[in-house]
């Protein structure tokens, strides 16, 4: 197998989901504040203070949901591995690290773990650009095993 290893440190994500959620969520926020600062303030239903409020409050609220789903990325450095998903973010040494796995259908790459589970590392997902997230996935696997205590992959 005559995989490139990704030079450490290196950063894996999905920057055109990414790029795309983030202007989304900025052209979102930027439109509830200008509807906001647009409303009436008189006339037969007026929009009082608390509205205007309610109104960006609601416009930041969805911005957070678009700017949390940016959020996943997979940082390999020499040390290890940190997996960033939505909520949570976990730190793995290179040796708990057995496969790196992106299987047709896959919605991001599972990696199996020394102690018998798997971790989603939605950092690498095929959605947009399944070319990318291929070799992606790829150079990750090439650095488990690498740095890894577990063999190649097909082991």
């Amino acid at each position: 197998m005559s995989t490139d290893l990704p030079e450490l440190p290196v950063t894996f994500r999905p920057t055109r989901t990414r790029a795309v959620l983030l202007t989304l969520a900025g052209g979102l926020l930027a439109a509830f504040v200008a509807i906001a600062v647009m409303l009436p303030a008189d006339g037969a239903r007026p929009w009082h203070t608390t509205d205007r409020l309610w109104m960006v409050l609601t416009g930041a609220l969805i911005a957070a949901v678009l700017v949390l789903l940016s959020r996943p990325k997979v940082v390999a450095d020499r040390d290890g591995v940190t997996v960033v998903n939505l909520t949570t973010r976990r730190r793995l040494e290179w040796a708990q690290v057995i496969r790196v796995n992106l299987r047709p259908g896959d919605p991001w790459v599972l990696l199996d773990l020394a102690d018998g589970t798997s971790l989603a590392a939605m950092g690498i997902q095929p959605g947009i650009g399944r070319a990318r997230a291929l070799r992606d996935a790829r150079g990750l696997r090439a650095l488990a095993e690498v740095h890894g205590s577990g063999g190649p992959a097909g082991q």
